[in-house]
């Protein structure tokens, strides 16, 4: 919210109309763009309620924010969902240079102690300009666009996407999914009102939008309606549920491998009969001790929202043809990457490779 202002304030000393409408709304669309993120925010995305984005939940929380106040939030919901005449000002809450992005690069590049992160969002913000109500960046900010994406780059591999992230988020995503099917199972847990609505009953996109009481019980869960019921569910009677729970809160995580090409059938079936061997499951189980995962990735997309440079002449050229970075190409090539998890009992020597 606060880059925002910034945004405007040098958006409108170039020269841009933006109203005090305009301004009020394009604050208040950024401060509740991610309204509808859940416990563990990307995390658990489409795991409590199948199919419902947090996109979705934003849109709808923020109807229901805008009955509440009388239909003053009607302009930020334009912006929000792309409806502005000023495209800009969408492009300011979401797109490959929004301000969101900017905001957690530097957040987490903080908190993580990885410096490679660090990006000049001042000095980006200050190149912002607009053209036939689209956003640019002048030709002289070009390096430091070609910084964000280099850090954008690396922060993923880096931070979200690290081995040890991925797992414990499947874990905890494997964790939702033995619950579900315990209660479908006619066994009661141990969960907060609302996390139990959820995993009681099954809730789609297509019945969650018809009954309110499903976002009402949405919006009153956190990590801790999580994390309690995890750290009870660490003591449960299922074995599967316990050893899940009680790993992760001990943080004894399975072993990860990231592998640039899909592994060998035979390896993954082979860690999967010495699951069932070792813990003693059934096979219809083993999914929860042995899995595979597709990480997909790219620091810029083309044809998506491209970010556009004010050359000196005037002309508009998309970052991938101005820059003379050598690796821009690379950095809006998808990078594919596959991941096996398993138990570290299952093998001696770790690697699988």
């Amino acid at each position: 919210m606060h880059l925002m202002a910034l945004a405007v304030e040098t958006l409108r000393g170039k020269g841009t109309r933006i109203t005090e409408a305009e301004e009020e709304a394009a604050l208040a669309a950024i401060l509740l763009h991610d309204i509808g993120h859940g416990p563990f925010s990307h995390s658990l995305e489409h795991t409590l309620v199948e199919g419902v984005s947090h996109e979705l939940l934003s849109a709808l929380i923020m109807k229901e924010l805008n009955d509440l106040f009388s239909g003053r939030l009607d302009l930020a919901i334009e912006i929000f969902n792309n409806r502005h005449p000023k495209k800009f000002l969408h492009q300011l809450v979401s797109g490959q240079l929004d301000l969101d992005r900017m905001d957690y690069l530097s957040r987490d590049s903080f908190f993580t102690g990885v410096a490679e992160g660090v990006i000049s969002f001042d000095r980006i913000i200050k190149m912002m300009n607009v053209v036939d109500n689209e956003l640019v960046i002048e030709h002289k900010g070009i390096y430091s666009i070609e910084k964000f994406l280099i850090a954008r780059r690396l922060m993923y591999w880096q931070v979200y996407l690290h081995k040890t992230v991925l797992c414990a988020e499947q874990m905890l995503l494997k964790i939702l999914q033995r619950a579900k099917e315990l209660y479908g199972n006619g066994i009661s847990l141990f969960a907060s009102p609302s996390l139990e609505h959820f995993l009681r009953n099954k809730i789609t996109r297509e019945n969650f939008t018809e009954n309110v009481s499903h976002l009402v019980h949405f919006s009153r869960l956190d990590d801790i309606d999580i994390l309690s019921a995890v750290k009870t569910w660490a003591y449960h009677e299922d074995p599967i549920l316990q050893m899940l729970c009680s790993r992760l809160m001990a943080r004894t995580l399975y072993h990860t491998e990231l592998h640039n090409r899909e592994l060998d059938g035979k390896v993954i079936d082979d860690l999967k009969t010495r699951a069932i061997a070792y813990f003693g499951i059934d096979a219809a189980h083993v999914d929860y001790y042995v899995w595979t995962q597709l990480i997909e990735n790219s620091a810029y997309e083309l044809n998506n929202s491209n970010i556009k440079i004010l050359m000196k002449d005037g002309s508009i050229q998309d970052i991938a043809e101005a820059s003379d970075l050598s690796n821009l190409e690379t950095l809006s090539r998808k990078v594919r990457k596959f991941a096996v998890s398993f138990p570290k009992e299952l093998v001696d020597n770790i690697s699988i490779s």
